[in-house]
C-alpha cells in the first residue's frame, strides 16, 4: 500500500469548508456580500433612488416656483440652529441662598417642602426654605391612620408642612413626619412661609438687577433684619408706612445710596398692601309673626355696623336661610373683627324678634379659589329656580 503525502499548498490556499456550521458560516457571508452590494446601489439616507417623472405640458413653471419655497425652508431652518448654539444658558448660582441664617432646621421645627420622588420607604422632598436640600418623611410619620394609598395622602410637586424630627449635619440626612402637624400649626407655618417667600423675591430680585451674590445680600440686609424684628417681613413694612417719622430699618446698614433706592422701590411694588377678601357664611331663621321683617331688619343691623366702620359690608342670599357676608379690607384681622362683629349685631335683633341664628362658617380671609366655588353654586341654585319654559301655558289650561 502506497504512503499518503500531505502536501502543503502554503497560506494562499484557502481552507476548504470541512462541517456543516463551515458551510454555514459562509452562506451567511455570502448573503451580507448580496446585501452590501444592494445598500451601494441606494441613496447616503438609505432609501432607493426614485426617477423623477417628466413634467406634463403647462407644469415647468410649478417646479420652477418651488425650488425658491425649499431653499426658504432650508435657510429659515439654519437660522433657527444658528439661534440655538448662540443661546447662552444663564448662570444662577450666585441667586441661590436659603432663606434662614441657620444652615438645617432645629428639631421639632416647622418647614414648608415640596414632595419629589415617592418611594417604598416614604417621600423625598426639598426643605424650600433651605435651599431645596433633601429630606425624607417616612412611610410610618405620613398619617395616624392606616396607610391604604400612600398617593391619597401625598403627592409629587406639592407642598406639605411637615415637622423635623432628625437633622444629621455631617450626612445631610433630614428625617421629617406629617402626622405629627396639626391644622394650627399648617397655619402656622403657610403664614411664616409666605412672608419669607416675599423677603426671598425682594432679595433676588435685587441681587439680579445689580448682580451681586444673594448670599451677601442676605448676610448684610436679610438675616440681621430676621434677628432684630423676628421677621425681615416686618422690617420691609415699615417701609411702606407713610409720614417723615416712620422709622428706616436701614438706618444702620452701610448700604450704597442706589442700592437702597432700588430697595426700597420694589418692596413697595412688592409688598403693597392688597384688598382682602373676608367671608362669612349665616344661617337665620325667624318662623313669627313677622317673620321675613325680623329677618331684614337683623341683616340690616349688620350692614350697619359696617358703615360705621367705613368698611361696607355685603350679604347675599346663597339659599334660604344661609346668607353670606362678606368685606374687602387691607388688613385681614380688622375684617375679621369687623364681620364678627356684625354678626353678633345680626344675632341680637333675631333672638329678640323670637328668630335664631347659627354660624356655619365664621369670618376668615378667602383664596380666589373658594370665592369661584361659591359663585359656580349661587349660579347653580339661580339656574335651578329660574322658571322653566312652558310653566305658565300648563297653569292656564
Amino acid at each position: 500500500m502506497s504512503d499518503i503525502v500531505f502536501t502543503d499548498h502554503g497560506s494562499d490556499m484557502p481552507d476548504m469548508p470541512t462541517t456543516e456550521d463551515d458551510i454555514d458560516l459562509l452562506l451567511e457571508e455570502e448573503e451580507e456580500a448580496l446585501k452590501s452590494k444592494k445598500k451601494e446601489k441606494k441613496d447616503p439616507d438609505g432609501k432607493k433612488k426614485k426617477k423623477k417623472k417628466k413634467p406634463l405640458p403647462g407644469e415647468e413653471g410649478d417646479e420652477e416656483e418651488e425650488k425658491p419655497k425649499k431653499k426658504e425652508v432650508e435657510d429659515a431652518e439654519i437660522q433657527d440652529l444658528e439661534e440655538e448654539l448662540l443661546t447662552v444658558k444663564v448662570d444662577t448660582r450666585h441667586l441661590q441662598c436659603r432663606f434662614y441664617e441657620e444652615q438645617f432646621p432645629e428639631i421639632e421645627s416647622l418647614v414648608m417642602v415640596n414632595v419629589r420622588h415617592i418611594a417604598e420607604m416614604g417621600a423625598y422632598v426639598e426643605l424650600l426654605e433651605y435651599n431645596n436640600i433633601e429630606g425624607m418623611i417616612l412611610l410610618s410619620e405620613l398619617s395616624r391612620r392606616r396607610i391604604r394609598s400612600i398617593n391619597k395622602l401625598i403627592r409629587v410637586n406639592r407642598n406639605e408642612v411637615v415637622m423635623v424630627l432628625r437633622v444629621d449635619k455631617e450626612k445631610g440626612y433630614i428625617d421629617l413626619s406629617k402626622r405629627r402637624v396639626s391644622p394650627e400649626d399648617i397655619a402656622k407655618c403657610e403664614d411664616k412661609y409666605n412672608k419669607a417667600k416675599a423677603v426671598h423675591s425682594v432679595l433676588r430680585h435685587l441681587a439680579d438687577q445689580r448682580k451681586l451674590n444673594l448670599s451677601d445680600l442676605y448676610e448684610q440686609i436679610g438675616w440681621p433684619l430676621y434677628k432684630k424684628y423676628g421677621h425681615a417681613y416686618d422690617a420691609f413694612k415699615l417701609t411702606l408706612q407713610p409720614g417723615e417719622n416712620a422709622e428706616d430699618p436701614f438706618a444702620e446698614m452701610e448700604l450704597a445710596a442706589d442700592v437702597k433706592e432700588d430697595l426700597l422701590k420694589y418692596i413697595k411694588k412688592r409688598l403693597a398692601p392688597q384688598p382682602i377678601k373676608v367671608r362669612a357664611d349665616i344661617e337665620v331663621s325667624c318662623f313669627t309673626y313677622e317673620g321675613i321683617d325680623a329677618i331684614r331688619e337683623a341683616l340690616l343691623k349688620g350692614i350697619e355696623v359696617g358703615e360705621k366702620a367705613s368698611a361696607p359690608i355685603k350679604i347675599r342670599l346663597i339659599a334660604p336661610p344661609i346668607y353670606v357676608m362678606s368685606t374687602m379690607t387691607l388688613d385681614k384681622d380688622v375684617g375679621i373683627a369687623l364681620l364678627t362683629s356684625a354678626i353678633s349685631a345680626i344675632e341680637e335683633v333675631i333672638t329678640a324678634k323670637g328668630g335664631k341664628m347659627e354660624v356655619k362658617m365664621a369670618a376668615k380671609a378667602v383664596s380666589i379659589r373658594e370665592e369661584t366655588e361659591l359663585q359656580a353654586m349661587m349660579d347653580r341654585l339661580a339656574a335651578e329656580n329660574e322658571e322653566v319654559d312652558g310653566d305658565d301655558a300648563e297653569e292656564d289650561e
